[in-house]
């Protein structure tokens, strides 16, 4: 009996994350308003926004997949990704921003598409002999139909669209490029780098045009619903974001070529009379910005659910007012409620400038957030945060800095109200929130990668001071370090980037000057060695004529990462116990220092092609199972296993293997296990096949296997039993935690 314990149900790939992102970036502001930035700027200062813009959208885009990666989508898309990966502190102050941009953008797609009736006005005058000034008469029943359909409808109204506007997008842009007029045939190619200087400013039109880059993140809310979810939300997310980029680069062309700057910045409909069938451009405005709108509305209030759902607002009855949803799908009608209030006030702005310029500067602040959070992550090495591709830090950078500088440049005022708002409401959740995980997290994971650098350079010390995030500090006490490699190995994989290490030879003899020469000389080959293979690991040497004693002078070492040592790896040879049994003899001194132990049993085999981790869990050490796979993605963090996967097994009996599995399931969706339900394979103990009987016959082709023990075990008469009995299979990583790790 094999099998996962949820049945998969993820089935879109790349092209749903790229069409959903590409039918936002080419929606109201190119029919809109491009013409005018075009005639306002000229070409070649298109160009420039579309480059500044696209430094801004580009290293966001990356970084958003990088988090995405991290985990998969829930309630609150962006939201929860982020709060899940850094913290409700920063979730929250991210979040409401988020929010409040996604939110007014309804209202900004709504102004859009009563703008697309300004082709019907000439008719409506002619025929009714009435003039319609005020596009609020479309865009305020618009809005009221729209709220009436997602109060009712809910999000499934939304997606059944995608196809056919992407497909009436492609259309009008087609025939679009394919139009002419009289002004195109005595163009001249030396007007493209004519100079112009716009009346209210190069960046007044920067705010207004960049709205139009912004939908490179909408992909990113399908991540749940992926097969493959590393893959498609990078590659949909960025092709869409750069062939945005480069449609627009053509559409600027066209632009310029077709018609005079006077038209363009008058007539924001200047495509229809480009376009070899002008009706094209208005329906395909319309198609665009109902689906943007849609796309909007649907996302916001998810947005603003998830936001209640942890308790982020200072009143209670808010938060468990907007967290509410329906009972038979949880649809958040109240949160919509709420978000169409919103919505309605900026639609009776009525003006698509002014509301283009308020949703920059919330994207800005957003994004620059984003940005800054996975510069610092690059650094920081969380090991709760394994986003499966992984940006750039100088991109993330570029991307944080750019959004301060536009910020400003913009609109100063409104650019301090926006950093002090996130600001604020920052401090707010970290003081109200028991959950402290946040900038000081990450500040503190910089600080100790910073530190981990420096002593293992200068082989110097420093005392932690905190324990907020839990990470591997080992200590590694070997008599063999020049007859076997695997703990030396093992040391420099934990070492690599999440963990710290110190290496202790152990030399058994009397302190004397021959011993301590011998084990200086030994102390520089070790160096030598660990510097030669690249190693992360401090070293040094122990002189002692007991084991009992070399064991506590061990556990007394000072961590060399600023926090303390928490675990202790010992490492023997399959088939010969001296060693094995002075570990058993001294467990009860390893729990009276509150030291985890791992003990790696050497084989013959070694850790063959570093491609397949075996993990095994029971009932009975469910405590060691996060341990286990912690380290297991500790471990496949360094490149000698690049090409390596876990696969974690789960023994039962068999009369019991439905109720555990049910237990299984509460623990991986509860996040006592840090893995998918999917990942995990359960198999029954036949009464004639014992449990050790399984890992023989299942890992005998792993690299490495882990399995847990625990205490009750060591205190049996027979405790070496329970490392033999695996001579089939490679080498093998015995795991006790002290107490259970929760890790997200």
């Amino acid at each position: 009996m094999n099998k996962t314990l949820v049945s998969a149900k993820a089935n879109f790939g790349t092209l749903p994350v790229f069409l959903t992102a590409i039918s936002t970036i080419l929606g109201a502001v190119m029919f809109l308003r491009f013409g005018f930035a075009v005639g306002s700027v000229g070409f070649m200062g298109t160009l420039a926004i579309i480059i500044i813009g696209h430094l801004v959208t580009i290293p966001t885009a990356m970084a958003l997949a990088e988090i995405a990666t991290n985990q998969k989508v829930e309630g609150g898309g962006e939201y929860f990704i982020i709060s899940r990966s850094f913290g409700v502190n920063i979730g929250a102050a991210i979040g409401i921003t988020l929010y409040l941009s996604q939110a007014i953008s309804v209202a900004f797609y709504v102004i859009a598409f009563a703008e697309s009736f300004e082709a019907i006005k000439p008719w409506v005058a002619s025929e009714f002999g009435y003039e319609l000034y005020d596009n609020r008469l479309f865009s305020i029943p618009a809005l009221l139909l729209l709220i009436w359909l997602m109060v009712t409808k809910g999000a499934d109204l939304g997606m059944k669209a995608l196809y056919v506007v992407v497909a009436i997008l492609a259309v009008s842009l087609v025939l679009f490029f394919f139009g002419s007029t009289e002004f195109g045939n005595v163009f001249e190619s030396s007007q493209l780098f004519k100079g112009t200087t716009p009346e209210n400013g190069f960046f007044y039109v920067f705010a207004i045009i960049f709205p139009a880059f912004t939908g490179m993140t909408a992909g990113v809310g399908l991540s749940g619903d992926l097969k493959d979810p590393k893959k498609s939300i990078p590659m949909g997310t960025l092709s869409a974001t750069i062939i945005g980029m480069i449609i627009y680069v053509f559409i600027a062309l066209k632009l310029t070529s077709s018609a005079s700057a006077s038209d363009l910045i008058n007539d924001q409909l200047i495509m229809s009379k480009i376009a070899l069938w002008g009706p094209i451009i208005p329906i395909g405005l319309a198609a665009a910005t109902i689906s943007s709108a849609l796309g909007s509305f649907m996302v916001a209030p998810r947005t603003l659910q998830a936001i209640g759902g942890d308790y982020v607002f200072p009143n209670k009855m808010l938060n468990t007012f907007v967290a509410k949803g329906t009972a038979k799908n949880n649809e958040p009608r109240n949160a919509t409620i709420l978000t169409s209030g919103i919505a309605l006030i900026f639609v009776l702005m009525g003006d698509v400038n002014a509301v283009a310029e308020i949703i920059s500067m919330f994207f800005m602040v957003t994004y620059g957030s984003l940005c800054l959070i996975s510069f610092m992550q690059h650094f920081a090495a969380d090991p709760s945060y394994r986003p499966s591709f992984k940006s750039k830090w100088y991109l993330s950078l570029l991307g944080a800095v750019m959004c301060v500088f536009l910020m400003f440049k913009i609109n100063t005022t409104y650019a301090i109200a926006a950093i002090a708002l996130m600001v604020g409401i920052y401090f707010y959740i970290t003081i109200k929130s028991e959950n402290k995980k946040g900038m000081a997290t990450i500040f503190q994971g910089v600080i100790h990668q910073f530190s981990r650098t420096m002593q293992v350079f200068l082989q110097k010390t420093e005392k932690e001071k905190t324990e907020e995030a839990w990470r591997p500090a080992v200590i590694c006490l070997s008599k063999d370090s020049f007859e076997r490699y695997g703990a030396m190995e093992m040391m420099k994989w934990i070492s690599h980037r999440y963990g710290f290490g110190t290496y202790i030879h152990f030399e058994q003899a009397y302190f004397s000057k021959e011993s301590k020469k011998s084990a200086e000389i030994k102390l520089e080959k070790l160096i030598k060695t660990a510097s030669s293979s690249k190693n992360n690991v401090f070293v040094e040497t122990l002189i002692s004529p007991s084991n009992t004693a070399a064991i506590i002078q061990a556990i007394q070492q000072p961590g060399i990462s600023g926090q303390p040592n928490n675990m202790m790896l010992f490492e023997y040879k399959k088939g010969k116990k001296d060693w094995l049994t002075t570990i058993i003899d001294n467990f009860s001194v390893l729990k009276s220092a509150q030291y985890d132990l791992c003990i790696l049993a050497s084989s013959d085999k070694g850790f063959g092609y570093k491609k397949d981790i075996h993990v095994w869990i029971s009932k009975q050490d469910y405590e060691n199972a996060n341990l286990m796979i912690l380290l297991s993605y500790i471990i496949l963090g360094h490149p000698d296993w690049k090409k390596g996967e876990i696969k974690i097994f789960a023994t039962f009996a068999k009369e019991n293997i439905a109720q555990e599995e049910q237990n299984l399931i509460e623990l991986t969706s509860s996040g006592r296990l840090p893995i998918s339900a999917n990942n995990i394979r359960v198999l029954p103990i036949e009464d004639d096949k014992s449990r050790r009987d399984l890992i023989n016959e299942n890992s005998v082709d792993a690299d490495l296997t882990l399995i847990g023990f625990h205490e009750g075990m060591m205190k049996s008469e027979n405790n070496l039993e329970i490392f033999e009995g695996y001579d089939n299979i490679g080498n093998i990583l015995f795991v006790n935690t002290l107490t259970s790790k929760s890790i997200k």
